[in-house]
């Protein structure tokens, strides 16, 4: 089995994260207790978006918000192109995750934060410690990827911003004896998924993934979502549901059956292994492959998203490759996104954003209406 596109993955990205730069924009005007506000919140009218767009985000207004990793953030809205970053109040210039609440509010995880954004001004949200393991219908729950000695969610109900720490993974001694050496804390998390039943996923670093049903958190491991053939960590990049119950995560190689009878039953997760999909002839020499973000369409076809061999679509019984190309050079990918449309986005290292046209996925162009 061929290991470039696996190894690619692991070294460039995590390379990428090592990288990141800091937060230099610190807020310091006090509003209340947990919150911190910026007296400065209007942004640079730009002409274009910026090249490290990681992640893509449409809200309620139909306004698209483009998250970089080091040029803050930019807001389209079909007009105009507006780019925040910390002198406008955000944590950092690196962002990692883009939600908005009920009424309207964006709120941006960054390196070195969480702010809110009311349309008019940044605030930064003050993290309390706490072990209040909660789960709500409204509940935001964050992530800083790439911050060091993270050990686990921030959960915000609208009015407290909870900074938890996750049990103790039963493999957790086992692995500190070994010598375990990772970039990040092995609990540093690299997604959060909300299943069918209302609960909520946790993928790690080293110790894998984590289900929450508003009781219990409980684990589950398993060598080949985490350490890719050559040795590297790959971690819990993405976890999916899909329409029959079965669990997708990270790799083609298997999906998941959970027994949650038995699981209650128990101090971790309980779950079969089933096949997964493809072969080495569809992936072009390897058996199996990773992929960091996993999306359903609107027709019910599932969306792999990878480093460097494109996008793959899986239509329950085919399989078909969307190359994502700069000129002839491949494209390196971050993240998947649909529309309120149906339509795919993704984000990318340094070429952009793209976005599906319904044959390929083609660079995005902001066309400004005057």
């Amino acid at each position: 089995m061929k290991l470039t596109q696996m190894t690619l993955n692991i070294v460039l990205l995590w390379s990428v994260l090592a990288s990141l730069p800091s937060c230099n924009g610190q807020v310091t005007t006090h509003n209340q207790s947990n919150h911190l506000m910026s007296e400065i919140s209007m942004g640079d009218t730009v002409n274009e978006t910026g090249d490290s767009l990681w992640y893509i985000y449409q809200d309620t207004k139909n306004n698209y918000w483009f998250g970089s990793n080091g040029e803050g953030v930019f807001l389209f809205d079909g007009k105009t192109i507006l780019n925040f970053t910390t002198k406008n109040g955000l944590c950092s210039d690196s962002i990692r995750q883009i939600q908005e609440d009920e009424s309207g509010n964006i709120y941006f995880s960054t390196m070195n934060g969480i702010n809110k954004y009311d349309g008019k001004k940044f605030t930064t949200l003050e993290p309390v410690k706490s072990d209040n393991w909660k789960s709500e219908t409204n509940d935001l729950w964050f992530y800083m990827l790439g911050k060091r000695n993270e050990h686990g969610p921030y959960r915000y109900d609208g009015k407290t911003l909870y900074n938890l720490e996750f049990p103790k993974h039963y493999l957790h001694d086992d692995f500190y004896e070994r010598g375990i050496n990772p970039f990040f804390s092995p609990y540093e998390i690299y997604c959060i998924y909300k299943d069918r039943k209302g609960a909520i996923w946790f993928g790690t670093s080293v110790f894998g993934a984590c289900r929450f049903d508003g009781q219990s958190i409980k684990w589950m491991y398993e060598s080949d979502l985490t350490i890719v053939p050559n040795g590297g960590s790959f971690g819990i990049r993405s976890i999916y549901e899909d329409k029959e119950g079965s669990f997708w995560f990270c790799n083609t190689r298997h999906r998941y059956i959970f027994d949650l009878k038995e699981t209650a039953k128990s101090d971790r997760l309980k779950y079969q292994k089933t096949n997964g999909i493809g072969n080495e002839e569809i992936f072009d020499g390897d058996e199996y492959i990773y992929y960091s973000h996993i999306v359903e369409d609107n027709n019910g076809d599932i969306w792999l998203t990878t480093w460097d061999k494109g996008v793959f679509k899986y239509d329950g019984k085919n399989i078909t490759r969307y190359p994502v190309k700069n000129g002839s050079e491949d494209v390196n990918l971050v993240s998947m996104y649909k529309d309120k449309q149906g339509v795919l986005w993704l984000g990318t290292i340094e070429n952009g954003a793209y976005k599906f046209n319904g044959k390929t996925f083609e660079k995005f162009v902001p066309e400004k209406n005057s």
